[in-house]
């Protein structure tokens, strides 16, 4: 092992570019002005034990400073600057560097540690060099009094560089990995967005006499989820909507979303009647999905037919699906239950079941998905549909924008306890609404 020691020899200087890419190489392991770490504390702690002496440290050389990225018995020092000497000048040698006595050594005698305190007497130091050739830093012992060291002493202090070296390399890779997995989660979540945008309707059509708003709470940021709602004119003058759930998460939930909503549309303009749709839509999905395999989905079908008198007859049909909520213009909240429609997709002969109420001025229609019933309360406990309607019975809301205020109030308050993904449609008559005489759908 070569000793850089005894005697002053001039310092070799590396280029400027050497240096750029020895710096380059200490910011890709980003190691300087890191919190405290315990291996590198416990390495300069070994140093000091293993040469008695009663300093240590693990240093990183910077531009314009050296940095202790551990110190074992230095009080209070935390960096210096770069002054050659001590390590500045350690990291220009490939090999252990030594200084018996500091005064007596002219590459010494002035640096500010040794002139002032702790007043070193004696320094050693071994490379922290990486597996392409770049010096960080050095380990370092060093004591008030001169001292010699063997080079078999030496060879210790260059296991302990390697070690730092080593531990260098394995958080560079565990940075790398969280670097990594933070832009795949950021990738995905970008995916997802997007073409959780291409299943959804991009804006709610502007329907005479009626407010309507939608919205779609996401459980998880980077998974495509399975609701999916719409609103649409059909071409008797009347509107058709829909909203429901698919099984599943992902890419094969999406594909099925986009399916389902597509089918019930056309299913709406070959024959609106709320349970023929979802028939129709029962029999695509066991038609694409065959065998072992089934797909199937809850949904809410329905259609609003507009009457003289401002209001809108609903009739509705579901499938599985959650019973749709009608908030009263007195404060009042109404079940239109559904209980007993069949999920779709799935039966080999399933039964949907239609229920009809209207829409007065100041009414609104709740249409929602199981994710919001099924969220946790503060106790553990499900929130349940009777939960959400003691919610909505105790916030009076205005219009389809409010309730949608009302029920994100609810998300707010559960916090943690959504764990599903939740779309909301909500359709209501404006309170004083008339519409011109028209003669009636049929």
């Amino acid at each position: 092992m070569t000793v850089a020691q005894g005697a002053f020899h001039p310092q070799v200087r590396r280029s400027s570019a050497d240096e750029q890419r020895r710096l380059a190489a200490v910011r890709r392991y980003q190691v300087l002005d890191s919190p405290p770490d315990g291996a590198f504390d416990k390495i300069a702690s070994l140093a000091a034990r293993i040469f008695g002496t009663p300093m240590a440290t693990v240093s990183i050389v910077d531009s314009d400073r050296v940095w202790f990225k551990a110190a074992h018995g230095l009080k209070d020092i935390s960096e210096i600057g770069r002054t050659p000497g001590l390590c500045a000048s350690a990291i220009e040698h490939g090999e252990p560097y030594v200084v018996g006595d500091t005064l007596a050594d002219p590459r010494t005698a002035a640096h500010p540690l040794v002139r002032g305190g702790p007043a070193i007497r004696f320094y050693a130091a071994a490379p922290i060099t990486t597996a392409d050739g770049h010096r960080l830093g050095t380990v370092n012992i060093l004591d008030t009094r001169p001292r010699q060291l063997t080079r078999d002493r030496l060879e210790a202090l260059s296991d302990l560089a390697a070690l730092v070296m080593d531990e260098l390399e394995q958080r560079l890779s565990a940075l790398r990995t969280v670097a990594a997995e933070r832009a795949r989660r950021a990738d995905a979540e970008r995916l997802a967005r997007t073409l959780q945008r291409t299943l959804l309707p991009p804006a709610l059509p502007p329907v005479p006499g009626l407010d309507a708003a939608a919205a779609y709470h996401t459980a998880s940021v980077d998974e495509v989820g399975g609701d999916f709602y719409d609103l649409f004119p059909l071409d008797d003058g009347r509107w058709a909507f829909f909203l429901g759930d698919v099984c599943g998460k992902g890419a094969e939930a999406a594909a099925l979303t986009s399916l389902t909503r597509y089918t019930l549309r056309a299913a709406a303009i070959y024959d609106p009647d709320p349970c023929t749709a979802l028939a129709n839509l029962d029999a695509v999905l066991k038609g694409e999905f065959q065998g072992d395999n089934p797909r199937f989905c809850t949904a809410v079908f329905g259609v609003l037919d507009a009457r003289p008198d401002g209001s809108f007859a609903v009739r509705l049909a579901g499938g599985g699906h959650p019973p749709a909520l009608a908030l009263r213009a007195d404060g009042s909240v109404e079940a239109i239950s559904t209980t007993g429609g069949q999920l779709i997709g799935l039966l080999p002969d399933p039964h949907f079941v239609q229920a009809a109420t209207r829409l007065a001025p100041g009414d609104a229609l709740l249409l929602y998905t199981d994710g919001l019933t099924e969220a946790r309360t503060a106790d553990g406990a499900m929130l349940g549909e009777d939960g959400l309607t003691r919610h909505l019975s105790a916030h009076a809301s205005e219009g389809a924008e409010g309730l949608l205020a009302t029920v994100h109030d609810l998300f707010t308050d559960l916090g943690t306890g959504v764990s599903d993904d939740t779309a909301l449609l909500v359709l209501s008559v404006p309170p004083g609404s008339a519409h011109s005489p028209v003669q009636e759908n049929r």
